[in-house]
């Protein structure tokens, strides 16, 4: 236990492209203050924000914004970002969420329903930056194997220390045939 305590302990850094449209952003600034390797680029959808160690993608739009525009344009920039990013996320920032804000979330939702799309509500920068990582961090190789391993140890804590396993095993239920006595 104490392995993975200094693990958590050491910070966590990566690779991030990020739209060039979004340089001059406090998302940019806060990312690279947290001393991640930011790469800016012409060659993304404007608005995103691409962890490319972990394969995941975040398209940042804000609620006003799309409440404001026409559906067909922020419709368009999602299914665009969709058919490019297999694990993508859309960021949806509003100060705070209103009856506009979540009926937009549900139309948006409603439109891309059965497809890989995740939705995001964020207040601010700090809370996407801190979702953005963990989401990433998570699905980074080495975490999710370290991720994968503590939850096969903690199934099979939870088995041998369950009282209706142990039930289940005296009266031989587990392992073979089923004892009516």
């Amino acid at each position: 236990m104490a392995e993975s305590g200094e693990q958590e302990r050491i910070k966590w850094t990566t690779t991030v492209i990020i739209s060039s449209s979004l340089k001059n952003y406090e998302i940019a600034a806060a990312l690279e203050n947290q001393s991640h390797k930011v790469r800016y680029s012409d060659s993304v959808e404007n608005g995103s924000i691409i962890f490319s160690v972990s394969g995941v993608a975040f398209l940042l739009m804000d609620a006003k914004e799309c409440i404001m525009s026409a559906k067909e344009l922020f419709v368009t920039k999602i299914e665009k970002f969709l058919n490019i990013h297999q694990n993508s996320f859309l960021v949806l920032f509003a100060a705070l969420y209103g009856h506009e804000e979540w009926k937009l979330i549900f139309r948006i939702q409603q439109r891309f329903l059965g497809s890989k799309l995740r939705i995001l509500p964020v207040h601010n920068t700090a809370n996407a930056v801190n979702l953005m990582c963990t989401i990433a961090k998570t699905t980074s190789k080495p975490y999710m194997d370290s991720i994968c391993y503590r939850m096969i140890t903690t199934k099979a804590y939870i088995i041998e220390q369950s009282p209706v396993w142990k039930t289940l095993q005296k009266i031989k239920l587990i392992g073979g045939s089923i004892n009516p006595n």
